[in-house]
This record gives structure tokens, C-alpha cells and sequence, in this order.
């Protein structure tokens, strides 16, 4: 996560439903990090060669541009009318919206963007450009899946690697915004056998001088015989947040999305964080 003085929050708008509550999420979390908000838009028409202005004749208001302008405008009024004092700007760029959005990620401290947008069909759980920013952006990625709650755990899943090292801090920090616990998984199919202790091993591994740096968060510890993505579901049913990681763009398992990032994207019930490794 970029910890420059400024980086902001960032959340993609397009005026769907989902992207409403991604950017209230978004305002509530720019908030307990103490960072401003930026609302954006990606403006995909100019690149068609459509036009965008109000046709002749037409009221002042018509035009694509102007209906962009107007969500950005109704998003950040949104946000401002949950938390007010909140610093916030909007912008209309133009591209497509999974592009604008990485685009942003490297200056940005946290993308946040609904689960689907405009674009989307209902019977997909996931659209495909929350897939496409949580598997290439440069920061973490928030999305806004299920129910957003203010009680529970913030929820960490790991498994060893350095994804799980990732994962932990952005949860124990998440955590110590919200004044939660902190829930560390690690979950195995129960068919696996395990070497006597390799489970606390790991487990003590992950969270090893995290309460050193978070004295303030509670943190329990959990090993689950299930599949990683069915026990981090099953997590998320009273979470406030289910953190896991991805490999950075220099891995070559980085060029695509996880199998348990993915899938706990289709099936949380709460919103997810994923997180990059550097490298």
C-alpha cells in the first residue's frame, strides 16, 4: 500500500447499485485511515469515437459527458453526506474502467470498487473488471462484496507463503482502524495429512511481530481441515473484512488471479481485500 502523505483512497464509480456501495465503503474506510477520498470514472466513449457532448439543439444537460459528470457529482455527494469533513475530489478520465483504475493503482493507498457494474450480467457474482484490478493493481483492492458490517473480525487467510505475510499486515492494520480482532486462518482439504505441528508452526510464523506492531488488535489463530476457499466463506459470515493475497507482477503465477483469491471473490459475504506481494 502507498503510505505517502496524500495517497488517497480511490473508488470507481459508474452509477450502478454496486458501485453506490463501493464508494460509502470507500468514504467509511478513507476515514478510519485518515486519508482523502478520490472518485473516479472511466469514460470509455471518446476512445469509440462516440460523441459526448449535447447534441445541437438539446438541452444544456444532455450528452455522455454530462451524465458522467453528473455520477461523479452524485457519488461524491453520496460520500460527503455519509462522512461529513471528508476530503474528496471526483474526476472523468478517459478509458476503460478496469484500465483507469489500474492506471491509479500506483499512486493510490487502496482501490475500492463494487463487486459488478453497468456492464455486468446477473448471473455472474464476480464482473470482470473487479477481476481484472484485483489481479494487476499495484495496491491493494477492496471489493465491495456482501454485507459491510462494523462488528466482527477482519479475517486473514494464509498458507505460508509471503502472500500470507501481505495479507496479515493489511488485516492487522484494517483491524486496528475498525478496533477489531484479528482472525488468522490457515485451511487444508482434511484428507491432507500434517507433519505434528507444522500447523502452529505456520500459524505462529504468519503472526510473528504483528502484535509488536498492532498491540492495540486481538489476534486469534485457527487451523481449518477444509478447502482454503470454503473456510474463508464460512469465515466471512460475521467478518467485517476477509483479507488474502496474490503474487506480484514479477511471479509468473501473477499474470493471473488465484484460485483461493477468486474464489473467495465469488463467495464472501462481506467485503474482500486483496493484497500484492511486493516484487
Amino acid at each position: 500500500m502507498n503510505s505517502a502523505d496524500g495517497a488517497a483512497v480511490v473508488v470507481g464509480v459508474d452509477g450502478s447499485e454496486p458501485a453506490t456501495r463501493a464508494v460509502l465503503l470507500a468514504a467509511r474506510e478513507a476515514v478510519r485511515r485518515n486519508r482523502p477520498l478520490r472518485v473516479v470514472h472511466g469514460f470509455i466513449w471518446p476512445l469509440l469515437g462516440v460523441p459526448v457532448a449535447a447534441p445541437a439543439g438539446a438541452p444544456p444537460h444532455a450528452g455522455l459527458r454530462h451524465q458522467a459528470e453528473q455520477l461523479v457529482a452524485d457519488a461524491v455527494n453520496a460520500a460527503q453526506a455519509q462522512e461529513s469533513g471528508l476530503r474528496i475530489t471526483g474526476e472523468i478520465i478517459d478509458g476503460e474502467a478496469a484500465a483507469v483504475l489500474i492506471g491509479e493503482s500506483p499512486t493510490a493507498a487502496l482501490i475500492v470498487l463494487g463487486d459488478r457494474g453497468l456492464g455486468g450480467f446477473a448471473s455472474l457474482v464476480i464482473g470482470s473488471v473487479a477481476l481484472q484490478v484485483t489481479a494487476y493493481a499495484e495496491c491493494p483492492v477492496l471489493v465491495a462484496r456482501g454485507t459491510a458490517r462494523d462488528t466482527g473480525p477482519v479475517v486473514a487467510g494464509v498458507d505460508g507463503s509471503a502472500l500470507s505475510r501481505a495479507a496479515v499486515e493489511f488485516a492487522a492494520e484494517a483491524a486496528s482502524c475498525r478496533g477489531a480482532p484479528l482472525r488468522v486462518v490457515y485451511a487444508r482439504p482434511g484428507g491432507r495429512a500434517a507433519q505434528a505441528g507444522e500447523e502452529e508452526r505456520l500459524l505462529a510464523e504468519s503472526v510473528a511481530g504483528i502484535a509488536e506492531r498492532w498491540p492495540d488488535v486481538p489476534i486469534t489463530r485457527e487451523a481449518v481441515h477444509a478447502r482454503p476457499v470454503a473456510a474463508l466463506t464460512e469465515a466471512s459470515r460475521d467478518a467485517q473484512l476477509v483479507v488474502v493475497g496474490r503474487q506480484g507482477r514479477g511471479e509468473l503465477s501473477g499474470l493471473l488471479l488465484g484460485s483461493v483469491s477468486q474464489g473467495i471473490l465469488h463467495r464472501s459475504a462481506c467485503p474482500v481485500a486483496v493484497v500484492r506481494t511486493p516484487g
